[in-house]
């Protein structure tokens, strides 16, 4: 917790001047019924990160199968094979 704090360059003094000013503003009735709000918040933007990743995953698991370039055919005829040229014949 220091490093965070830290990071913020807030001391003890200033953590508790600042929770001083909280509880001053919303009164020690309403730190509560914030507190649950806060907590309610996070807890639907955890959720919703957490069913954005499994969406992604699955998405990305759900990739269809590179399709062969063979043209499959019945049994009595031969099998054509499909090929590609990068330089396609001009006209």
């Amino acid at each position: 917790m220091h490093t965070i704090l830290a990071a913020f360059g807030l001391g003890a003094w200033e953590i508790i001047l600042i929770l001083a000013v909280v509880l001053i503003l919303f009164g020690a009735k309403k730190i509560p019924d914030l507190a649950k709000g806060l907590g309610t918040g996070i807890k639907e933007f955890k959720k919703a990160t957490r069913e954005v990743t499994d969406e992604i995953q699955n998405a990305t698991e759900d990739k269809p199968q590179p399709q062969n370039k063979s043209v499959t055919t019945t049994p009595s005829q031969p099998v054509q094979t499909v090929s590609q040229s990068s330089n396609p014949p001009k006209a």
